[in-house]
């Protein structure tokens, strides 16, 4: 669904192609096709580290903060996946390959929980899953 983005919303690139446009940017300026409408043809956005750039309507979309903490989950929750699986090849490979591995995983699950309250606990063999409200899994 195409929400039109107003000075001060936030927005991410739909396709980064260097660091800065991985960050969240705040809508600036918006470019109008008329006067009188409400179809953006440029946002102008502005990234945490001071740079403006502006793009073309169809290569930014409208995301929050919220939308970030979702990413962010689903992003840990598969570099986490993957370390425990290199850890599991490690262990017979090389000694100090899979005790450096373990300190890694160790690491990202500590971040996780401590940064964002997300519990990633590999040794459980169902994990990944998703936790309903009430407690119970999906």
């Amino acid at each position: 669904m195409y929400r039109s983005m107003e000075v001060g919303n936030t927005a991410r690139v739909i396709t980064p192609s260097d660091a800065t446009e991985y960050r969240l940017g705040t809508v600036t300026d918006v470019a109008y096709s008329t006067p009188h409408t409400t179809y953006a043809l440029r946002y102008t956005l502005r990234f945490p580290n001071g740079t403006e750039r502006t793009y073309p309507a169809d290569h930014v979309v409208w995301c929050t903060r919220a939308d970030d903490r979702a990413a962010l989950e689903a992003a840990l929750t598969k570099a986490a996946v993957a370390l425990r699986d290199a850890c599991r090849i490690a262990h017979d490979f090389d000694a100090d390959l899979s005790s450096g591995t373990a300190s890694l995983l160790r690491r990202l699950v500590d971040l996780a929980r401590l940064r964002l309250g997300l519990t990633l606990d590999p040794a459980d063999p169902a994990w990944p899953h998703t936790a309903t409200e009430d407690g119970g899994d999906q």
